[in-house]
């Protein structure tokens, strides 16, 4: 029996996307013959190629009369083609010194991300190259300037040759809200020049592998049109090869499918963890090591409708280890998406993605999907185990870098990890999801930065006391601020995840939340933040209780059976202006990353 799991595109591109990676090697440990396929970063590769740039290119020549981006491009077009190739060399890391010509400025074509990024509204420059990365900061340097390339020539690929296409998503806005199949179908009716792409890219897979099986982790928005074509193609040349459809936009979004039609493309939709409804469809026996997992739940659905049972592991370290055997690691880049210290470290580095704990340690806030069994059954695994796993996954890619992508990691599982690894010696480098709780003191802080800690990523989310309450977050702007202090006088930078439009929270509440982020700029506490803007999720304590938060959900229009479901429409008398207010708060806190507009009262910002 041969199974092939497929990342789909499009994705980030400097490690792959760790679910596949997961599911590969628990599958292996089982006995099946496995391999996994990386779509995104195969199809990022053949899209940018130098023949497509100069096909983009003679496309826009009509656009270009209207267009003075689209202009420059058609004119610069055979320097993109003759870069291109080298260039995505270089964010490989395999051509090092053109480093020193990308930093010259005379190697590549400066298009409007370069206007835009480099100069002020006057047309002089604005000082950041120097000012970030000063005059021995080459490589850095280049870096950058490489990933305003990228930038350009993304945009201007996906405006001749096709709109659903960005460096790491595609036809995302089809998937952002899809309450019914039509428009879904409506799209796979035609067929744009990056499907053209993907097809080919899958009957190349077919022929080679032949699978009985395919397997699609579905993450994101961005990534679910393209697993529907490739398996729209999968039914079309192999109708006999079994389609399996699982991932974070499955489970948070397609718990209450109700449109048969999706069974067109996928024979089984697995839910929840992915490994003992694989077992179930594959008609296997987990091995003697795996036990039941108390409250863990598996479920699948076909055509034929919902069959589940008790989740039958318990959580090890070993059912979480990404296995990147098979594929071609050398084929992903980094970008600096800008000269922000922190802001930067999802794009920049090749992050071996591990999971500590199944779950949520502290699964109380209201706006989290509570619901959902990889949210509310919290069991960690063994810090010895994890430190296995890490040491494992080292010495098979020759890589020492990780990111613990856990919903928050829990300080007593991180104290374990920490000391294992110092007591090891093991060199790594590695950054997670915290809460900024109090037990993140100093010490904590401080035994973290000596096993290898260079960052933290956590919610602050609305910055204020009364909203944390509300939220039921368990922290406090002082619990908080105290944590950034202990992170700071370690070494650990800090990024925090904010939000606004909060239910009931005021104007002045979004401007005063803003004060306390920019003072913790200002005092070099934080280093990187991002403003979401609140959404309402079917799967959370708010959606089950909306007249707690003073919110009335809103009824809504299905023109078919029930697709998606996940965000949820809902009305707030007297709420501000939240698209003024948003941009307001995005603005000023992209300046404060720079380092730029510290000294400005927050009023002010509603008015730039």
């Amino acid at each position: 029996m041969k199974i092939v799991l497929v990342i789909p595109p499009l994705l980030q591109h400097n490690s792959p996307y760790p679910a596949v990676p997961v599911l590969a090697g628990f599958l292996r440990r089982q006995g099946f013959e496995v391999k996994q396929v990386d779509f995104s970063i195969e199809f990022v590769h053949r899209f940018l190629s130098p023949d497509n740039i100069r096909l983009a290119a003679t496309k826009a020549k009509k656009l270009a009369k209207k267009d003075e981006r689209l202009a420059f491009f058609v004119e610069s077009a055979d320097e993109y083609a003759s870069t291109v190739t080298d260039l995505l060399a270089f964010l490989q890391g395999r051509k090092n010194e053109l480093a020193w010509r990308i930093a010259a400025r005379t190697f590549l074509p400066e298009g409007p991300y370069f206007a835009q990024s480099l100069y002020d509204e006057d047309g002089n420059e604005n000082g950041i190259l120097e000012e970030a990365f000063g005059t021995m900061g080459c490589m850095e340097k280049a870096r950058y300037l490489a990933s305003l390339y990228l930038d350009d020539l993304t945009s201007f690929m996906a405006n001749s040759l096709d709109p659903g296409f960005g460096l790491a998503r595609y036809e995302e806005a089809l998937a952002l809200n899809l309450p019914t199949m039509t428009p879904l179908l409506a799209r796979l009716e035609r067929h744009s020049f990056a499907d053209t792409i993907l097809e080919t890219m899958t009957e190349e897979m077919l022929q080679e592998d032949k699978p009985d099986y395919i397997g699609f982790s579905v993450p994101f928005p961005g990534t679910l049109f393209g697993a529907f074509r490739i398996a729209q193609k999968v039914r079309e040349l192999s109708p006999g090869t079994k389609t399996v459809l699982g991932g974070g936009y499955v489970n948070s979004e397609l718990r209450d499918i109700e449109d048969k039609r999706i069974f067109d493309y996928f024979d089984y939709i697995c839910y929840d963890e992915g490994f003992s409804p694989w077992m179930q469809i594959l008609g296997g026996h987990l091995s003697p090591s795996c036990q039941k997992r108390p409250g863990g739940m598996w479920r699948v659905l076909t055509k034929d409708g919902l069959q589940g049972g008790e989740s039958d592991y318990s959580r090890d370290a070993s059912l979480l280890v990404p296995d990147y055997r098979g594929l071609d690691l050398s084929q992903y880049f980094s970008v600096i998406e800008m000269p922000n210290k922190l802001h930067r470290i999802w794009s920049d580095g090749f992050w071996m993605k591990i999971q500590l704990a199944s779950g949520c340690y502290w699964h109380r806030c209201a706006f989290c999907d509570l619901d959902l069994d990889y949210i509310c059954h919290y069991a960690p695994a063994r810090a010895s185990d994890v430190v296995d796993a890490m040491q494992q996954m080292m010495e098979r890619t020759g890589k020492m870098g990780f990111h613990f992508v856990d919903e928050a990691l829990s300080p007593a599982l991180v104290r374990g990890i920490c000391n294992e690894l110092l007591h090891r010696k093991l060199h790594v480098a590695w950054w997670g999801n915290i809460r900024f709780d109090a037990s993140y003191d100093i010490e904590l802080a401080q035994l973290m930065a000596d096993a290898g800690c260079i960052a933290v990523t956590g919610g602050l989310e609305c910055a204020n006391d009364r909203l944390l309450k509300l939220m039921n977050k368990g922290i406090t702007l002082a619990s908080a601020r105290k944590a950034f202090q202990a992170f700071q006088e370690a070494g650990i930078l800090v990024h925090a995840y904010l939000m606004y439009a909060f239910p009931t929270e005021t104007q002045a509440e979004a401007l005063e939340a803003l004060e306390f982020v920019r003072d913790c700029f200002a005092d070099g506490l934080l280093h990187s933040a991002f403003w979401h803007r609140f959404a309402l999720t079917a799967h959370s304590p708010i959606a089950r209780n909306p007249a707690q938060f003073g919110i009335t959900l809103l009824p809504e229009k299905l023109d078919g059976p029930r697709f998606a479901l996940n965000e949820i429409p809902y009305s707030e008398p007297n709420a501000p202006d939240w698209n003024r207010v948003g941009r307001a708060l995005e603005k000023a806190l992209y300046n404060f990353m720079l380092g730029i507009g510290l000294d400005i009262p927050v009023k002010k910002w509603l008015k730039r």
